[in-house]
């Protein structure tokens, strides 16, 4: 393994991460990779799934609050015919549908279900998710043996869309496979989808395979592997502030005043956050324009700090 720079650089990583370990695995072979402890993620993903995580390093960690919240697409398959006690396939099996109600679910019962699944909607979260209760992670308190039911929220899936289908037949008991892609806030969860569709066509259902293929403008074709050059794929921190925020170039002067909190003027700008932008291309902060002025919502250090 090559030795990791002495003083690495701040930046965005994106990382396709491969089936079988955590998102924390993938953190921590990013930190060795690197040399060093300041590397953070914006959203998890489990050890079932693949795909995109994105990892802020260093000062770049800031940027990581205005990743985590930005929409998120996956493809997926579901399969029919038995749900499970964790909504996906590492979860023990209910009780399976028989094959005369797998054969009666249409295409057509299919979209409407989806569809109903499709839109603003109330999600209840799997059992074993992340979300806290009383202090505690769900999933914690499922593998302790509690019954854990979380309340439903609201959530968008803006796209759901039928991919293919399968009808799948093994010795010991039949299938209806469904390869999907969604498109959905953060916070929505793909095995409750697998979960609330099986419910909906009176089979039960769970999820087989998940990949996440886009965090808002950053998508999974530009990702690295973990074994690849991390430190050559940082992306730096002002590219991918100004893939999220319009830019707004400063002065050298207004650049080391907003740099100690200053309130610069900033004249005629968009609404929302901005990415300010000192000569040279280093990113000062994230700023909005109060009144003419910018209100620095973070300053970012200089590169390696």
């Amino acid at each position: 393994m090559a030795k990791a720079p002495a003083n690495p650089t701040s930046g965005v990583l994106l990382v396709d991460k491969p089936q079988g370990i955590t998102s924390h695995d993938a953190v921590s072979r990013t930190r060795k990779a690197i040399g060093t402890r300041r590397v953070g993620h914006a959203g998890t993903l489990d050890p079932m799934a693949t795909g995109l995580l994105v990892l802020g390093v260093n000062g770049a960690t800031r940027l990581l609050t205005w990743v985590v919240g930005l929409d998120k697409e996956y493809t997926a398959t579901i399969r029919l015919g038995a749900g499970t006690n964790t909504d996906d396939a590492e979860g023990e099996l209910s009780k399976r549908a028989d094959a005369a109600a797998l054969a009666a679910v249409t295409d057509e019962s299919i979209a409407a279900g989806v569809a109903a699944l499709t839109g603003p909607i109330l999600q209840r979260p799997s059992s074993v998710s992340a979300i806290k209760v009383d202090g505690r992670r769900a999933y914690t308190l499922v593998r302790e043996g509690e019954d854990v039911v979380l309340p439903e929220r609201p959530v968008t899936v803006s796209e759901f869309e039928i991919l293919a289908t399968h009808r799948v037949s093994l010795p010991t008991s039949d299938w209806l496979d469904l390869d999907v892609r969604v498109v959905c806030s953060s916070g929505t969860y793909i095995r409750a989808l697998a979960r609330d569709l099986g419910d909906a066509l009176g089979v039960g259902g769970h999820l087989t395979v998940l990949r996440r293929t886009r965090i808002g403008p950053f998508g999974v074709a530009g990702a690295s592997g973990l074994d690849d050059d991390l430190a050559a794929h940082l992306l730096e921190p002002t590219d991918v502030a100004t893939r999220l925020f319009e830019r707004v170039d400063l002065t050298a002067e207004d650049a080391a005043d907003l740099g100690h909190g200053k309130r610069i003027a900033l004249g005629e700008t968009g609404p929302g956050t901005l990415a300010a932008v000192a000569p040279g291309g280093r990113l000062v902060g994230l700023v909005e324009n109060v009144g003419g002025r910018a209100h620095v919502l973070v300053n970012f250090p200089e590169v390696g700090a």
